[in-house]
């Protein structure tokens, strides 16, 4: 007996199966457009509304008619020979100043000096190498009571013919700069030093490690305020241990706001171990991008919050496909940027710029949540739309939460800012030599994204 398939139920799971394989598809395409995007798009995500840009003049369109061929004649006003440039920029007045005096060619007996031209120009001196020579002279006490000579001023590295300018230097070069130290012997080699690479090495490790007591008060203080952002980013390790030959390590990377300090700690995973060690004692508020990591945090002592941007990131993903209500979301999420940079400009203290979020990004907030409740039932959750809709709905109240507090951030924009070196140096040096420099990377990766924050010249 011959069975037979019901043409219903074939087509009802035809219709399925070409379902499915159209929402893996356009996984497949999300994944593919981010991808694309990393490497060739816009690294900006501003987002502009066509219908919000308005011209400076009243414009009035009128239909395009033929018209008649006339001469027209005009008189046209000359320049009088001025420019509006304002010259050349100024040197700052704290830059050093060599004068160079240029007395005229002519004999200048019985001439009165009436004044005097000053003309400055901008000059560099390229880099050098120079010794520092200690003379210190020995003397011998009578009778062979001893010798007595002076003692050496403290160096950083104790037998090392590297003085701390130069350590300096290197560090600031490989790690500011993000200047390989194989690049860095190439510059010395040309002014007559070759340094072999083991000893630069060596100079660095040794050198971040005596920052380690630094690094510690900092960790102390920054865990010491009360509310924190907190990212991380992955970072290539050897490790001879591994095939092939590497690990994906991770700086995890927390700033406090209102002290302007940022710390990196470096981790070998991206578990949620790490950040607990390092917040097992921090109480106040932690602000995250909504990594499940963090989830275990929003405990008794530490509130957990969210970041607008990346809520906002997903809509902007999504806006290729489902146009319509993914720019309806930017533009009501550009609202509450607005209020923001109206605080900034501004410099609304904490407590007026909580009252300004209550006049004006509430209202904003509390219209936008209706409209995610009305429309996460209209999308599959597995669409781009509705995978958007469904992160922001499952986090509004840690996302709104910075409406109801004037020190807090909307984003968490500004632990990502300090991430942002840390990218640069990737693709320079590629990878830590091991996981112990790995986190002595991360000590001088905090004091000068510390002092990049408070403005002081990190040689100094």
């Amino acid at each position: 007996m011959i069975e037979t398939l019901d043409p219903l139920s074939e087509i009802q799971q035809l219709r399925q199966e070409n379902h499915q394989q159209q929402l893996q598809i356009e996984k497949l395409q999300k994944q593919l457009d981010q991808l694309l995007r990393v490497i060739y798009g816009n690294k900006s995500e501003k987002f502009i509304d066509p219908k919000q840009i308005v011209l400076p003049i009243d414009v009035e369109v009128t239909p395009v008619v033929e018209l008649k061929k006339e001469t027209i004649t005009y008189d046209r006003k000359k320049s009088d020979g001025t420019s509006n440039h304002k010259g050349r920029i100024p040197a700052p007045d704290h830059l050093e100043r060599q004068e160079i005096n240029l007395p005229p060619r002519e004999d200048i007996t019985g001439m009165i000096k009436i004044g005097e031209e000053i003309t400055e120009q901008l000059e560099y001196e390229p880099g050098k190498l120079f010794v520092k020579k200690y003379i210190r002279p020995k003397y011998a006490k009578p009778q062979g009571e001893g010798i007595v000579i002076a003692d050496l001023p403290s160096f950083l590295l104790n037998r090392s013919i590297a003085g701390p300018g130069l350590l300096a230097f290197i560090v600031i070069q490989k790690y500011v700069d993000h200047l390989p130290l194989y690049r860095q012997m190439g510059q010395f080699k040309r002014l007559g030093m070759e340094i072999p690479s083991s000893t630069m090495s060596d100079w660095v490790g040794k050198s971040l490690k005596e920052l380690t007591p630094l690094y510690k008060i900092l960790k102390e203080k920054i865990l010491s305020g009360n509310y924190l952002q907190a990212d991380e980013t992955p970072i290539k390790v050897l490790d001879q241990k591994k095939s092939p030959n590497s690990h994906r390590g991770y700086y995890w990377v927390y700033r406090d706001p209102q002290s302007g300090l940022v710390m990196f700690d470096y981790q070998k995973g991206r578990d949620r171990e790490g950040p607990s060690e390092i917040l097992k004692n921090f109480e106040g508020i932690l602000q995250s991008d909504g990594y499940r990591a963090y989830e275990s945090f929003d405990k008794n002592k530490i509130t957990l919050i969210h970041c607008m941007t990346h809520a906002r990131r997903y809509f902007d993903w999504s806006r290729k496909d489902y146009k319509v209500p993914s720019e309806y979301v930017l533009n009501e999420m550009q609202k509450l940027y607005a209020v923001e940079r109206k605080a900034r400009e501004n410099k609304l203290n904490h407590t007026e710029r909580y009252d300004l979020r209550q006049k004006e990004s509430l209202p904003a907030l509390e219209n936008l949540y209706i409209w995610l409740k009305e429309n996460i039932i209209k999308y599959p959750p597995k669409t781009l739309i509705g995978e958007a809709i469904a992160y922001s709905c499952s986090r509004w109240e840690k996302l709104m939460a910075y409406a109801n507090d004037g020190k807090l951030e909307i984003d968490n924009n500004l632990v990502e800012n300090s991430i942002r070196p840390i990218a640069i140096g990737r693709k320079n040096y590629l990878f830590a030599g091991s996981h112990d420099a790995a986190q002595r990377a991360a000590m001088i990766y905090s004091l000068l994204g510390t002092c990049k924050i408070k403005g002081v010249e990190p040689f100094a």
